[in-house]
């Protein structure tokens, strides 16, 4: 597992009122293909906002790393495993298209997986939607 985040997920409880926060904040290029989640480009990661959340994550806040097939999914996964992680949903097909699964760390601190086939991951681990 390279040493970098591809998305950060906060939970929050009314997605429209927390988009227009962040436009508010000068945000722009928001991304929503539902009513359930909202995708910013920031940087070389993704931010996004997730009404769904809630108890999928220590917090309301989950971390993402991306990768570039359903095999190397598998792998991190293991990988988690024999460092000492809890995987609390094994990889499987995603209904948004992909294939993902998840491990929370030694403090509960949930990592999703995933191979997503309609984002970009570069060659350094830069995400780009």
């Amino acid at each position: 597992m390279d040493q970098r985040i591809s998305l950060i997920t906060l939970g929050v409880s009314d997605l429209a009122k927390a988009r227009g926060f962040y436009e508010a904040l000068g945000w722009s290029g928001a991304q929503q293909p539902d009513d359930d989640v909202c995708f910013f480009q920031a940087g070389a990661m993704v931010f996004a906002l997730w009404a769904s959340l809630g108890g999928h994550a220590a917090g309301g806040v989950e971390l993402a790393y991306n990768v570039r097939s359903p095999e190397e999914v598998e792998a991190v996964l293991l990988e988690a495993r024999h460092a000492g992680a809890t995987i609390v949903r094994p990889g499987a097909r995603a209904d948004w298209g992909g294939y993902s699964g998840a491990f929370s760390d030694l403090d509960g601190h949930v990592w999703e997986v995933a191979h997503n086939p309609g984002w970009e991951l570069l060659s350094d681990g830069s995400v780009r939607i």
